[in-house]
């Protein structure tokens, strides 16, 4: 009897899958059919990483050239880019932390509690337990302990060391870093065999995101600070991305399986022509073959009714997988980033929202609103060094940043001390330099308020008080809505503007190039967003100076002293947010101190390294900035200035 009723339920149950998912084809559950590609590439990689981990110890004691090590290296971290589409993908916290990260100093992203270690308490310790289990599946908070700061290891770390200067002198170090990379490599192929299912819709996912990295990581030179080898290792990528998606493509009809191969065979065919890093031309890389490859598999997925994994899975994602442009203006998701739900917000909630921005009488002195300091004639700064305090005579800390696009940022300020849009008005309410009253006074005041009693009953229910969470709620709203994606540069890359001028292009070419600003100030903002997750802001320590004249280290602490117990570092001593350098030619003064008054006195800082490039390497031992000059021409910087006033957009400048 329970047989008999076990099939009509368990076709039921079938049913509401299927019902509940679209037309997904069947292989989106059942396929096994990129298992074979997938593990032979991750064997490939481990037999380079054990080459590399060999030729290492033969290169410390002698019995190996440099040339016989780079070129190993070189092997591996093709063989890891044959991978990267998959891995980066699925274990992106294992990949960044042991086997691809930047060679710089961080935390430890897995410390570990000492009884853990001292009493053997799981008869294993959690670093041999990572050997194992891809990092982005441990409990780290089961095992957490005192935080602490840890070298950079992986392929970027041996990158920069085995193309460096001077590699005999860190033969030991370079022996440590590939056996390190060699445990950690067997967690991932572990985990890729044990894997049930290699989901259509995440192999498709997988592929976009990888060219989203190709583009902002690869030809700029970010995953290659030594040897510089962009360009071979993104043609390794693409041709993994296009072998990987293979079995979709016999899916689809002969005409689509035609037009992407080929548009992958041109882009491989552009990078193979193309191989001289300083004059590679990444515009047309963009527009030509890295922008249309990215419509193309999103025209895939929706051929073949596949849904995202935000929509399978239910998450809120940080990019929109229904973008069909990475410079469009709906790429990324700002609700990703704010505790305001999607569904809340409103054309009626954000002009409630803009009210507030300027209305001054909120502030203890009557006198100081939003709008004083974010104006958006000036989009949405000040124009001072730093901002004038609502006490007289006297100015706040730091330079007023832009709030276009302010929203795409996973914590706000310089010092990165809040973590949302709604915590980051608390601190302005309340600092005893800018509004010096709380969010109780405000919300006291906005109910004894008729008119803005009304507006908020109108937008929140009439049975609705002015309350903490909805003057947040339409505050956030607001600055949500001022996103600014309709640059010339935006319009020339989606194809709405024919051309710009040969200056910008030049420019943006030095830029993601030899200029190595898109090292830090990744597309499609052009800030710290790192990509392809756009998850998390980066700060940095450039060594800046209290002004463009003076040759004096700038004496503010920065992230280091943002409250935040586990900022209080020293490699955050003096590091800041990694701004926007859209309408950059609108926001002066610069920086965090506002001590550079032109984009050229800023390039020019560029060009000599920072501090540590002038020389203050001891004043600023932590800079993360590369101390070496880049050589910039005057007709080089002139370009890149002509390609940051390209950027500027003219959505909210007269906005009040």
């Amino acid at each position: 009897m329970k047989n008999f009723f076990a099939i009509p339920l368990a076709l039921s149950c079938l049913f509401i899958i299927f019902k509940f998912t679209g037309n997904i084809s069947k292989s989106n559950y059942y396929t096994d059919v990129y298992r074979k590609e997938i593990l032979a590439n991750v064997n490939l990689l481990k037999t380079e990483t054990a080459a590399l981990k060999q030729i290492a110890q033969a290169f410390k004691a002698k019995n190996a050239t440099i040339l016989a090590l780079q070129k190993q290296l070189t092997k591996t971290r093709i063989a890891y880019k044959k991978n990267e589409p998959v891995i980066e993908y699925y274990y992106p916290k294992h990949c960044k932390a042991y086997l691809n990260g930047a060679p710089l100093k961080h935390v430890d992203p897995y410390p570990v509690n000492e009884k853990y270690n001292s009493q053997n308490y799981y008869g294993i310790t959690p670093r041999e337990y990572a050997k194992d289990i891809p990092l982005d599946y441990l409990d780290i908070e089961h095992y957490k302990g005192k935080r602490t700061i840890i070298d950079p290891e992986g392929l970027q770390a041996l990158d920069e060391l085995v193309f460096g200067d001077e590699p005999g002198n860190s033969a030991e170090t370079i022996v440590l870093l590939a056996s390190k990379l060699d445990d950690a490599l067997p967690a991932i192929a572990k985990a890729l065999e044990k894997r049930n299912f290699f989901y259509d819709f995440e192999i498709l996912e997988a592929a976009r995101m990888e060219l989203v990295r190709i583009f902002t990581l690869g030809v700029t030179g970010f995953d290659t600070p030594g040897s510089l080898n962009a360009l071979p290792e993104a043609k390794a990528a693409l041709k993994a991305t296009a072998n990987v998606i293979q079995p979709l493509l016999q899916q689809a009809t002969n005409e689509t399986k035609q037009d992407i191969n080929t548009a992958f065979a041109n882009a491989i065919n552009c990078l193979e022509k193309n191989g001289n890093f300083n004059q590679f031309d990444r515009l047309d890389f963009l527009t030509q073959h890295i922008n249309p490859l990215f419509k193309k598999i999103g025209q895939l997925q929706q051929q073949l009714h596949l849904p995202s994994s935000a929509e399978r899975w239910g998450k809120i994602p940080a990019w929109n997988d229904k973008s069909e442009n990475i410079f469009d203006d709906n790429f990324l998701n700002p609700y990703f980033y704010s505790l305001l739900p999607q569904q809340k917000d409103s054309e009626q909630l954000r002009e409630l929202g803009k009210e507030l921005f300027y209305e001054s009488s909120l502030s203890n002195s009557k006198t100081m609103s939003c709008a004083t300091c974010h104006k958006p004639e000036l989009a949405f700064t000040d124009g001072s060094p730093t901002s004038a305090a609502s006490v007289k005579g006297k100015n706040v800390l730091r330079n007023a940043p832009t709030l276009i696009n302010a929203v795409f940022s996973d914590r706000y300020f310089y010092d990165l001390r809040a973590y949302d849009l709604e915590e980051q008005a608390e601190h302005v309410i309340e600092n005893h330099l800018e509004f010096n009253t709380s969010f109780d006074a405000i919300v006291a005041q906005l109910n004894g308020n008729k008119m803005y009693s009304n507006k908020f009953q109108a937008v929140f229910g009439n049975d609705q008080k002015v309350t903490r969470y909805n003057v947040a709620q339409a505050l956030s709203s607001y600055v949500i809505s001022l996103r600014g994606f309709d640059s010339e540069f935006d319009k020339y890359v989606r194809g709405e503007v024919s051309s710009i001028s040969k200056e910008a292009k030049a420019g943006f070419n030095l830029f993601t190039g030899k200029a190595a600003c898109a090292t830090c100030h990744y597309s499609p903002t052009f800030s710290g967003l790192v990509p392809p997750l756009f998850e998390e802001n980066e700060t940095e320590v450039l060594g800046v100076l209290k002004s463009a004249d003076q040759k004096i280290t700038d004496n503010d602490l920065g992230r280091y002293n943002s409250g935040i117990a586990e900022d209080r570092e020293e490699i955050y001593r003096r590091s800041f947010k990694t701004s926007t350098v859209r309408n950059a030619a609108l926001t002066a003064p610069y920086f965090h101190n506002g001590g550079y008054n032109t984009l050229e006195e800023v390039i020019d800082f560029y060009d000599k390294g920072g501090a540590a490039g002038m020389g203050l390497e001891y004043e600023i031992p932590n800079q993360t900035l590369a101390p070496d000059a880049l050589n910039l021409t005057k007709k080089e910087k002139k370009a890149i200035i002509a390609f940051i006033a390209s950027l500027n957009s003219n959505r909210y400048r007269i906005d009040k």
